[in-house]
């Protein structure tokens, strides 16, 4: 062993029962739920990751991570789930045309039937969700596809999702681009370890060439995927080298369908509908429109160096204040940016206790 932490471990959440759960989706895909368990609570805690990610950052050995945080205060019934974004499964590398309704429709609810057959249907269940993860999950909260939610944590982004103006260009024109110019139907932080001359590793040598901040490539290419900067996803100063280094291993490849959807949303203001068909006629066509109807309080979580959704959580905190006055909870993390309240290595001192205090005001 070269002292390199495994892809895909669970070592990051010690002294708790560990299991997975398998389960299906109306659309026939097959997800998984992981959970760490101490002792039987009222309060039970569900993680949702984001697009390119996983269940993994939320429990990441190298520092004192999410999970583990919320069983040390108490919650001692977490669960993380992977639904068809994550990069523990091959959907994101597979030819597809899914958007974050799929998802929405499909994925959280099956995952709370599956979380609650265990649980039971009188816990209160508190979501913790990222990026995409966040935004997709308030969707399907909106659009009365999952109920009985006792709080939301929304980090970075939820339903009014806000990009720079590179962004912008790069949503716009980068999914032709690269599915029938290049021939590239995902993206991925990998491609520098692809052949010499294949079209990924082509690509990602040519995003490096613009990205002098660092030395690593997957670093680099995850400012191409999301975001503007140098990086765009985080801060470097707030993550440990090790997680650093090993970023392809945390934020795997990405369908490029879903960019076509939140370029939609960016365009009209706030999160809608974009598949048709008579499957998603259960879901709104702008998702905001009964938003002084939901009673779930919601954590919005953003980091005031968020260069991949500047000002989105502050905007979505404002427009459901004048829905619901005093339901919401906002918080402005100095220093930080996008990805890195989950994964700094100081997340546990300057981010996780916000969430816990939420979640005390709130079980």
């Amino acid at each position: 062993m070269d002292g390199r932490i495994p892809r895909f471990t669970l070592d990051g959440v010690p002294d708790c029962a560990k299991s997975t759960h398998p389960f299906s989706t109306e659309d026939g895909l097959g997800l998984n739920l992981t959970r760490f368990h101490r002792a039987d609570c009222d309060d039970v805690v569900l993680l949702v990751h984001g697009l390119t990610s996983a269940s993994d950052v939320f429990i990441m050995p190298e520092h004192h991570n999410l999970a583990t945080y919320l069983l040390d205060a108490g919650y001692t019934d977490v669960w993380a789930v992977d639904f068809r974004m994550s990069e523990r499964f091959p959907y994101n590398t597979e030819t597809h045309r899914y958007t974050l309704d799929d998802i929405a429709l499909f994925d959280h609810p099956a995952t709370l039937a599956e979380l609650r057959r265990h649980v039971g249907e009188n816990k209160r269940i508190h979501v913790i969700a990222h990026c995409l993860g966040s935004v997709s999950f308030t969707m399907s909260l909106y659009a009365e596809q999952v109920t009985g939610i006792a709080s939301l944590t929304c980090n970075s982004v939820s339903l009014t999702p806000r990009v720079p103006t590179w962004s912008k260009w790069k949503l716009t024109f980068a999914p032709f681009m690269s599915e029938y110019v290049a021939g590239i139907s995902f993206l991925d932080p990998r491609f520098a370890e692809a052949p010499p001359w294949t079209r990924g590793w082509i690509l990602s040598k040519f995003v490096s060439l613009f990205h002098h901040e660092c030395k690593v490539p997957s670093c680099h290419f995850q400012s191409f995927q999301w975001g503007s900067g140098h990086p765009a996803m985080y801060m470097h100063e707030n993550l440990l080298d090790v997680t650093h280094e090993r970023m392809a291993d945390i934020c795997g490849a990405a369908g490029l369908n879903y960019y076509r959807h939140i370029r939609k949303m960016v365009g009209f203001g706030n999160a809608v509908k974009y598949q048709k068909g008579p499957v998603y006629d259960r879901l709104p066509d702008d998702y905001m429109a009964h938003a002084a109807e939901v009673e779930t309080p919601i954590l919005f979580l953003t980091g005031d160096h968020n260069r991949v959704f500047p000002g989105a959580n502050a905007t979505c905190f404002q427009m459901l204040e004048k829905a619901r006055p005093g339901l919401h909870e906002l918080r402005v993390l100095p220093g930080y940016g996008h990805l890195d309240p989950l994964i700094g290595k100081n997340a546990h001192l300057d981010v996780f206790p916000h969430i816990t205090d939420f979640l005390k005001k709130v079980s």
